[in-house]
C-alpha cells in the first residue's frame, strides 16, 4: 500500500500546479477513481479545475474534500531539491504540495480503493470533492461546487477534509472547526500639502493613529472551550508616499484581519470597527471581505469514528484543535454537515523544502481505511 501511495504522490507532485491551475492532477485521480466504480463528474469555472466523484448509495455520504494547487516555491535557491521533483531522502519525501496536500489526496484514493477491495457491497456512499484554487482566492471552487450540489438537492452527511493538521506525528492533532475571518481594507482621507505648511493640510496618517491605536487594543470576546480569544491584526499600513519627504499625504490605506470565534458574529465585529472609526476626525471609505463563519463539530458520530480510528493505529487519542488559518471546510457548514480534518504534519507547509515522513504516510492510509470501515461496516 505505501508503495502505491508513493507512487500517486509523485505523480502528483511532478505537476507545477500553483493556484488557480490543476494542469492534469484531478484527470490523474479521475482515471483511478473510475477504475473503481465512481461516478466522475468534471466542472470547471474560469481557471479553476474541481471534481465531483461518488460510489455506493443508501445511507449516509462520506466526502474526502481536498486540493490540488500548491503555493509557489518561492526563491528556487532556498530548495535543496528541485520543488517539483519528487525525492526520497532520509525517509522523507520532498516537493512542493507534498505536504499540502497532495500526498494526503492519494493517501485518500489508496485507502478508499483498499476498502472497495475487501467490501464491495457497504450501506453508504463515499465521494469526492477536489479543486484548484483552495490556495488562491477560494471564488471558483469548493464554494461554487457545494451551491451546485445543494441546488441537487445532494446531502453530505460527514466530510474528511485532507489538510494538514498534525503537528509532530500524523493524528496527534485533528481539527473539528476553524476560526471565522473577516478582511476590511480602509482607505483614510486627509488634505495632501506641503510638510512645512502642516496648518494648510491635514495628516491622515496622525489623524488615523487614535483608530490604528483602538485596533490593536480592541477585545472581541474571551473565546471558549472549542475556540481561542478572537484576535485583530494590522497587516498593511500605507501612504504611497515612499519616496518623498515633504509632502503630507492626501490619504492613507490601512489593511486588517480578523479571525474570530463563535462567541462573536461578524455583524457585532462590524458595528464595533465603525464606531472606532466614526471617532477619527477624518473622512474614510472601507471595503470589507467575508471569507467563511466559524464552525465547530463538537460532537457526533464521525467525530467519535476519526478518534477511534487513530487510536487504532497510533495507540492515542488525538488532540482537538480550532487553530490556524481557514479551510474548503466552512463552505460545508450549508449543508449541515460534520466536518472534521486530518492530514499530515504541517511544520513544512508553504516552505522551501517542504516534505513529509514517509511513516506518517503509510499511517494516514491506515488511518482512513478504519475509518471508511468503522463509519459503514
Amino acid at each position: 500500500m505505501l508503495e502505491d501511495v508513493l507512487y500517486l504522490s509523485k505523480k502528483l507532485i511532478k505537476l507545477p500546479s500553483i493556484s488557480p491551475l490543476d494542469l492534469g492532477c484531478q484527470k490523474i485521480l479521475s482515471k483511478r477513481l473510475q477504475k473503481i466504480g465512481f461516478f466522475i463528474e468534471n466542472i470547471k469555472i474560469n481557471n479553476t479545475n474541481n471534481l465531483w466523484a461518488y460510489k455506493g448509495q443508501g445511507g449516509k455520504t462520506l466526502t474526502f474534500l481536498g486540493h490540488t494547487d500548491v503555493v509557489p516555491p518561492g526563491n528556487i535557491n532556498d530548495w535543496k531539491t528541485d520543488p517539483f521533483y519528487p525525492i526520497i531522502k532520509d525517509n522523507f519525501l520532498f516537493g512542493r504540495g507534498s505536504a499540502d496536500m497532495k500526498c494526503s489526496l492519494s493517501a485518500m484514493i489508496v485507502a478508499t480503493e483498499s476498502f472497495l477491495k475487501n467490501f464491495t457491497n457497504f450501506n453508504g456512499r463515499i465521494s469526492f470533492l477536489i479543486t484548484s484554487d483552495e490556495e488562491s482566492f477560494g471564488h471558483d471552487g469548493t464554494k461554487k461546487i457545494i451551491k451546485i450540489l445543494k441546488n441537487r438537492n445532494e446531502k453530505i452527511d460527514y466530510c474528511l477534509v485532507g489538510e494538514p493538521t498534525s503537528d509532530v506525528h500524523v493524528g496527534d492533532v485533528i481539527k473539528n472547526g476553524r476560526r471565522g475571518s473577516i478582511s476590511a481594507k480602509i482607505i483614510f482621507y486627509g488634505v495632501q500639502g506641503h510638510i512645512a505648511y502642516p496648518h494648510l493640510a491635514t495628516n491622515p496618517i496622525h489623524n488615523s493613529l487614535y483608530a490604528i491605536k483602538n485596533f490593536v487594543n480592541l477585545k472581541l470576546d474571551l473565546g471558549n472551550n472549542f475556540f481561542q480569544p478572537s484576535s485583530l491584526q494590522i497587516f498593511y499600513i500605507s501612504s504611497g508616499n515612499k519616496n518623498i519627504t515633504n509632502m503630507i499625504p492626501g490619504s492613507m490605506k490601512v489593511g486588517l484581519n480578523i479571525r474570530y470565534s463563535t462567541e462573536i458574529s461578524k455583524e457585532i465585529i462590524v458595528m464595533k470597527i465603525k464606531k472606532i472609526l466614526d471617532k477619527c476626525s477624518l473622512k474614510y471609505e472601507i471595503n470589507w471581505i467575508f471569507s467563511g463563519k466559524p464552525f465547530i463539530t463538537n460532537s457526533g458520530f464521525l467525530l467519535e469514528t476519526v478518534q477511534k480510528s487513530i487510536f487504532q493505529v497510533n495507540k492515542f487519542f488525538p488532540k482537538l484543535s480550532t487553530s490556524g488559518g481557514t479551510s474548503d471546510g466552512r463552505f460545508l457548514t450549508c449543508m449541515n454537515s460534520e466536518i472534521i480534518e486530518l492530514g499530515l504534519v504541517n511544520k513544512t507547509i508553504h516552505k522551501a523544502n517542504e516534505c513529509v515522513n514517509i511513516n506518517d504516510l503509510y499511517k494516514l492510509s491506515k488511518i482512513y481505511i478504519n475509518i471508511l470501515k468503522n463509519l459503514f461496516i
